[in-house]
């Protein structure tokens, strides 16, 4: 009896995929299952709750069940809610740009700039302006690199420069000069309230001062970085999530060689 209305039950789910009108999947396709995190600035209580409630029904959300809440400190309150989400995207009409440039692995880099550069290639990073956090531009930097990814430092046709974190866009520019570099490579962590982006800008428009713009290449990485915000903002190529330094090496050596040989 049991088996038969589940049977019965499984057939009522829906199962079809329209990738025109896609949403979130939780247990079941179409079923819109979200889980969400917000802080509201009202003390714990049920009042908070019930704000949090129609706070998640006014972002489009049915059925919302608030099933965590902690005041953080006096009059903030965190929330973990979960609810079914009404909306759809069309998945089949998403555009993102993306950096142009076949990946090779570290091996295979080194032999292109050989073949097509002829002398190492001169890289610069730092993570500039007011940011602490090193594990960014380490990743890309280091020779041990990450997740099996060797870093820039390891490279035979590379010379690398990790000059670390909090870097004035000045020194950074200073120190591209002194070493001649091919590429200036930008990390930015902190991103609380758009801080990364006056920061970039900043340092496109002291280059464009010092005429040194169009003789470097420049590119820029961090976990809210894309590839489209990079180039608004000036940059040759910006790299976020999922990207080693592969990536890095691979865009800036093919770029490179297109610039000295067309």
């Amino acid at each position: 009896m049991s088996e038969g209305l589940y049977s019965m039950e499984s057939k009522d789910f829906d199962k079809t995929l329209d990738l025109t009108k896609i949403k979130p999947y939780g247990d079941t396709m179409n079923d819109g299952k979200t889980q969400v995190s917000f802080t509201l600035p009202v003390p714990n209580g049920d009042e908070a709750i019930e704000a949090a409630k129609q706070l998640m029904k006014k972002m489009g959300f049915e059925n919302p069940l608030v099933v965590y809440s902690k005041e953080l400190t006096e009059g903030f309150t965190f929330f973990n809610c979960y609810g079914s989400c009404t909306h759809t995207v069309d998945y089949t009409s998403i555009y993102v740009p993306k950096v142009e440039s076949s990946v090779m692995d570290m091996h295979e880099t080194d032999e292109f700039i050989k073949e097509h550069i002829g002398r190492k290639i001169v890289i610069v990073g730092a993570s500039t302006g007011t940011d602490a956090h090193t594990v960014g531009i380490d990743a890309i930097m280091n020779m041990k690199g990450y997740a099996g990814h060797y870093g820039l430092e390891r490279y035979e046709m590379i010379e690398a420069l990790n000059m670390g974190s909090q870097v004035p866009n000045e020194e950074f520019i200073a120190k591209a000069i002194e070493m001649k570099a091919d590429a200036l490579l930008v990390s930015q962590t902190v991103t609380q309230k758009d801080v990364h982006i006056q920061n970039m800008t900043e340092l496109v428009e002291m280059l464009e001062a010092e005429g040194l713009r169009d003789k470097v290449i420049l590119v820029c990485g961090g976990p809210r970085i894309s590839h489209e915000l990079a180039k608004e903002l000036g940059y040759d190529a910006g790299f976020g999530m999922n990207t080693y330094a592969d990536n890095v090496a691979s865009f800036v050596a093919q770029e490179l060689d297109k610039r000295i040989n067309g």
